[in-house]
């Protein structure tokens, strides 16, 4: 891992950009003397890294005393796509505009997304947890919940889990969910125009953990209150520190 930049923020936290091979990313780090606890933060994939609403949660979370780290996946943000992912995209984009379904669309480019993501995560996380400053436990945080889906059944540093239920879940994270046993906080915006709810209801029903708590909220795709930031930190403070 070699870090390509450094920033002391305001509110202390200090912000640094990464290289691993490949793969891009970015990790904040709490004002302490004490190993921090990891979070793993991701965003709906195709977006980049530098997202503003994933760094105000990135920052707010390392401010609560917690190392964030995030980084762009194969074929998300400034990384080339496959001729494929874009014939896909392309074809979304008109199925969506001429009002035709598009599931079939979305897990033609979404699985393997998932695929070839979670191992980068994860060679991520084994150079994270190396550094010092970072320790465990292990939580993960962010928009991409099929890709949270699959880490939490691969990952066993894994601890708990925060998903955003505002994207496509291929069929395969959804049977996988039932493999989920961590503690769990699912954020749902009941009015969320690209997520059918009851898809998203049933995907809750069917995650494995005994512990699993349901918010949802009303209003659009991005109208998730500021106050579940806050209650997403209390809920990492629970099970991680």
């Amino acid at each position: 891992m070699q870090f390509t930049s450094e920033n002391r923020l305001d509110d202390g936290v200090l912000e640094r950009e990464f290289t691993l091979g490949e793969i891009p990313g970015t990790l904040w780090t709490p004002e302490t003397a004490a190993p921090a606890p990891l979070i793993l933060m991701s965003h709906n994939n195709g977006l980049p890294k530098a997202d503003p609403r994933l760094v105000a949660r990135a920052r707010y979370t390392a401010a609560r005393g917690y190392a964030v780290a995030t980084i762009d996946a194969a074929g998300c943000g400034d990384r080339p796509r496959t001729a494929a992912d874009e014939q896909a995209r392309a074809e979304l984009r008109r199925a969506m505009l001429a009002g035709e379904p598009v599931d079939e669309i979305f897990e033609s480019f979404i699985g393997p997304l998932v695929e070839n993501a979670v191992p980068e995560w994860r060679t991520t996380l084994d150079a994270l947890l190396s550094l010092p400053g970072i320790g465990g436990p292990v939580g993960y945080s962010g928009g991409w919940a099929a890709l949270g889906i699959r880490l939490a059944v691969v990952e066993p540093r894994i601890a708990a889990a925060g998903f955003f239920a505002g994207g496509y879940v291929p069929r395969a994270q959804r049977e996988e969910a039932r493999q989920v046993t961590i503690p769990l906080l699912f954020l749902l915006q009941w009015d969320d125009e690209g997520n059918p709810r009851q898809r998203a209801l049933d995907l809750f029903d069917a995650f494995g953990s005994k512990e699993k708590t349901l918010h949802a909220n009303l209003g659009g795709h991005t109208g998730t209150p500021l106050f579940e930031l806050e209650d997403g930190c209390r809920f990492l403070d629970r099970h991680l520190k």
